[in-house]
């Protein structure tokens, strides 16, 4: 596919169409609450900075291939359009071709809170109505502290999450994000994190701690 110049167009978030379902709402939160500290200029400024791609798709409306948490969190906060750029125009396809290539670039993850495949129909019409998955929330924070280094790999993060997963139990990461967190961070270093994208275990890695997959017992549930 030929590359194209940017080509700048205000656009109201609220049109722009996820291409996933889920996300996590501790990293939508974060930015939201920082940028509502920030003055009105230098918001201005970010916006003007910061442009969201989109494919242009069926009946030409702008499918946001990235930064879903930054349209959630602006969306929150109160701003109404952003600038986006158009990566490829496909509103000439049929449904069944669109979504097919889609898929082929990786522009799409159809994945539901509990790690499952879902029609396209499934997804959101609009980033107010994506659902949360802690297990995104989980995988964006331990990059953050370095449990994994960023990488290209399209939605590393959800690979992270659905490593997690069976791992770490819901109710432990409701009950004590950060001791949910911790245990993450120490199962990012195994080798049985070693095929996903950013892995960064130390080489040579030996499991001193056999039973560092069982999920932490929240602090207030009562003794046995």
């Amino acid at each position: 596919m030929t590359l194209r110049e940017p080509v700048l167009h205000t656009t109201p978030i609220l049109s722009l169409r996820p291409t996933q379902i889920t996300l996590g709402m501790v990293e939508v939160h974060q930015k939201r609450d920082a940028w509502r500290q920030k003055s009105a200029q230098d918001l201005t400024r970010f916006l003007e900075s910061h442009m969201v791609p989109t494919i242009v798709g069926l009946g030409g409306a702008h499918y946001l291939i990235d930064h879903h948490h930054l349209a959630r969190a602006l969306y929150e906060t109160g701003v109404e359009s952003v600038f986006v750029t158009v990566v490829a125009d496909l509103s000439r396809l049929t449904a069944d071709h669109f979504w097919n290539m889609m898929d082929f670039h990786g522009w799409t993850h159809p994945y539901d809170g509990r790690g499952r495949r879902r029609p396209f129909s499934d997804l959101p019409r609009t980033v107010r109505s994506m659902e949360d998955d802690p297990y995104r929330s989980l995988a964006g924070e331990l990059r953050t502290i370095g449990g994994f280094a960023k990488d290209s790999t399209p939605f590393s993060e959800f690979l992270w999450a659905d490593f997690l997963r069976p791992r770490i139990k819901l109710k432990a990461i409701k009950a004590d994000f950060n001791a949910a967190l911790s245990l993450a961070l120490a199962l990012s270093k195994t080798p049985d994190a070693d095929y996903l994208p950013g892995w960064c275990g130390p080489k040579g890695y030996v499991e001193a701690r056999p039973a560092i997959a069982k999920a932490p017992k929240p602090r207030n549930a009562k003794a046995a």
